[in-house]
Order: C-alpha cells, then structure tokens, then sequence
C-alpha cells in the first residue's frame, strides 16, 4: 500500500462540499472509529471473514485502515485499501455484535463516499446510475432487457430464467452468470403498469402509500399485487404514485451521495402528493432508506429536511403496519406448507422488524414453522456484492441453505426482493429446490382461499 504525507481526501474541485455530514466530511467518523476496542467480536459474525478467514476481510482491519487513512499514512484510492473497502455487504452483522455500539455502516458509506468525492465513479458505474435520475430513460431499458433476456437466457419457468449454455456464460462466469444460475425473469409489464394508481375500498378505514422499488416493480411483481391485495382486504385504500423512483440504496453503497439525494427528493414529491398517512415497503432496503437514510442525506435541506423527517417516522413494512398500526384481519384459509423464514439484514437490523412476519405466518392456517438455526445470517446478495464477489457470495449462500435443508421446509418465506434472488440460486445449486416466497405472498394465499371457500 502507498502512503501519503498529505490528506487524501479533498473535495471534487469545482464544488464546495457540505458541512456538517460525515457524507461530505470524513473526519466526523473519527468519533465512531474511536470506540472501536479491536476486540474481534465482529469475526464471530461477519460473513465475509465467515468464508474467507483473513484479517483483512473482518471490520476491525477496516476500521484500522480508515484511521490510517484519516491520518495521511494510506490513499484512500490505493488499489489495496480500494478492495479491502468493497470486500464489504454492509450488511450490519458486526454492529449487532459490537459491545461498543460502532456504526460501522456509516464508517463504510462515508469512505467510500470520499472515495467518488476524490476520483468520481468509474465510467460504467456513473452510466449505470445516471439513468436512475431518468424514470423514463430507466423504465424503458428495463422494459427491454424484458424482451431481450429470450436472447441471453432459456429455461424460463415459474419466473425464473436460467444462464443458457452459449458465449454468454463464459463471459458471465467471473459474476456467477454460469449455466446454473437462476434468476428471476424481469416483468414486460412492471406493477405500476398492472395496478392502478389509487386501489380503493369500500368502507377504507386509512389512506396509505405503497413504495414498490425496484424490484417488487420489474422482478416480483405478483409479491407487490399480493401486497396491495392484503391491504385491500384489511381496508386500507392503497396510492401507488407513478412518479416514485429507486430507493437509491444500491448507488448510496458505491458512494454516489448527490444521486440518491436527487432520488430522494423526487420521492418525497411523489408521496406528499398521495395525501396518505403512512408509507408501507415491501423490501427491507426500501424501508431503510426512508426511515434511516433519506432524513440523514437531507438533514441540513432546507426544503426536503423536514419532509424527509417526517416521512422517515411514518414510514413501516408491511408486517409493521398489519401487526402494530392497524388489526390484521386473521387470515381463515389453509395454506399447507412448512415454512422457514430468513431475516433480510436491511429489514432486521436497519429496520428492527423481526418477530412481526414470524407474528403473520404463524397466524397462516395449516401453515407450520420451522426456525432455522441462524435466520438472521446473511445470505450473502448485499445487491451488487454478489456479482463483484460471487464465489464468497456463493459460499455465503451454501451456507444458508444448508441452514434451510435441516428445517426440512417446503418453503422460505423473506422480506426482502434481493434475498429471494439469492437464495433461489444457492438453494437450486445445492440441488434443494424450494419455494422462494415473499411471506406477504402466503397471507394473501390464505385471504384468496378463505373467499374461494365461501363462493
């Protein structure tokens, strides 16, 4: 690694960073590395160094290598310090183990901030990203990868496509993209074409906005219907704002902070126009980004600080909403399958929500749960970690689904769009096809049969 006499970190020239946000100053996580005891408590459950078994993998060396970075001894874009800095899900586990309470998340969103504050994105990522700030521009390249994917994939059934065996999966190799890897099909028609803007009730008791993202949108659109439709059945009219744009989560972890406060504003406009009381998510990263990221990305905005504040404390997952804000209609019909259920990290260690989706399956007819042994555990997608760094990734992901195979269930029910991609393809590559399944999907089963009985 290369030292330096100098600051490593400067402001991109031309711009007058922004003070007060460890996004735009890296010296404010001094105060957080400085809890940091060295303990190694963080190895016990990173699942990084879970696989790997290197120092350098585990947050410790990371938060060692940020304090040299602060300090002008390290670059913060030396190729070393690049790699060990990404070699990371974020994905919580070390702050759920920290007896000194180290928010090693924002550690990481702040270097890797500074890192695109020094050098801006690499060409690919700033292509990538900059459709995002064009819905229209984003919505169409989704809706052709919808027809193109015949092209590059076979084998589609049940809304999963597999890798064909062609020149493709020599290139795609490096990221996973193999004859075996099995993903969700991208939808023709996304949710927000499929339902209409406001779904209305007789007799609605609320009024309540839907955040679909991206993925309930393009790749489990059927989860998002269920979704609606368990509102509808609790009488809840539903707002689903077309002008609703990603989360940014996925950018906000490559260190672009100006794209997703771009994104974020453009969400709060879209809410404040629906009138409603609550935003409801269906994705642990969506949630998190309303209740956790937006207000800290817009603290010190004049226009959205406020709004985004407001929203962030309003804002639930779905299984929140049904068990803690409202009376869930107890579900009547038989669903018969035994049911396991995976902790997304976003949704249980961002969002705090854990014992209320157990709470709704539970409550299920005919349906048995089975707990694994170590449901919180990363599943190893942490969005693009699992192309960047698939063969960790994939290990990750055996791991879990062996932890599945032991329940003996017929089904995982998750929380979380980017959860079922992964563990759809660990579980198919270890030969133990499951049903993969939003848990809302299966309370909505259950309200669908329970009126199927009584016509």
């Amino acid at each position: 690694m290369s030292t330096s006499t100098e600051s490593p970190v400067r402001p991109e020239e031309g711009k007058e960073a922004r003070k007060g946000s460890y996004f735009e100053e890296l010296e404010l996580i001094r105060k957080e590395l400085d809890k940091c005891m060295k303990c190694g408590n963080c190895m016990a459950v990173c699942p990084v160094y879970g696989v790997e078994k290197l120092e350098t993998s585990v947050t410790r060396s990371k938060i060692a290598i940020a304090e040299a970075v602060l300090d002008g001894q390290l670059e913060l874009d030396d190729p070393q310090v690049y790699a060990m800095l990404f070699n990371c899900l974020v994905c919580k586990s070390c702050m759920s183990n920290c007896p000194t309470q180290v928010n090693f998340e924002r550690i990481m969103l702040a270097l890797r901030a500074a890192l695109v504050r020094k050098n801006g994105l690499p060409w690919l990522k700033k292509m990538i990203f900059s459709t995002l700030n064009n819905p229209k521009l984003f919505d169409a390249g989704m809706r052709l990868g919808a027809l193109m994917q015949p092209l590059v994939f076979r084998g589609e059934q049940d809304g999963r496509a597999m890798a064909p065996r062609s020149p493709f999966t020599v290139v795609g190799k490096a990221i996973g993209m193999d004859s075996e890897r099995l993903l969700p099909s991208t939808t023709a028609k996304p949710l927000r074409e499929r339902v209409p803007e406001v779904v209305q009730v007789q007799n609605a008791t609320m009024k309540v906005a839907f955040f679909t993202g991206d993925s309930l949108n393009y790749f489990y659109p059927q989860a998002g219907e269920d979704l609606i439709e368990v509102l509808s059945a609790n009488k809840i009219e539903v707002h689903i704002p077309k002008e609703q744009v990603c989360c940014g989560t996925p950018v906000l972890v490559h260190g672009d902070v100006e794209t997703v406060r771009k994104l974020a504003r453009k969400n709060i406009d879209a809410m404040d126009k629906t009138g409603s009381a609550y935003i409801i998510t269906g994705c642990g990263s969506c949630g998190n980004a309303w209740q956790h990221d937006f207000p800290e990305l817009l603290a010190d905005d004049p226009t959205y600080g406020e709004r985004a504040r407001y929203w962030a404390e309003r804002t639930y997952d779905i299984s929140t909403f049904l068990t803690k804000i409202i009376s869930m209609r107890p579900p009547k019909g038989r669903v018969e399958q035994v049911v396991t259920y995976h902790d997304p990290c976003h949704l249980k260690k961002g969002m705090q929500v854990s014992t209320e989706p157990r709470t709704i399956l539970k409550s299920i007819p005919g349906i048995s749960f089975k707990e694994m042994k170590a449901p919180d555990a990363c599943c190893g997608s942490g969005g693009s970690y699992v192309l960047t760094h698939y063969e960790t990734a994939a290990t990750i992901g055996k791991k879990k689904a062996d932890d599945i195979v032991q329940t003996g269930a017929t089904a995982v029910a998750t929380g979380c769009p980017a959860c079922m991609m992964q563990l759809m393809d660990n579980m198919h590559r270890c030969g133990q096809d499951r049903e993969i399944v939003h848990y809302i999907s299966l309370l909505a089963e259950s309200y669908r049969k329970e009126k199927e009985a009584e016509n």
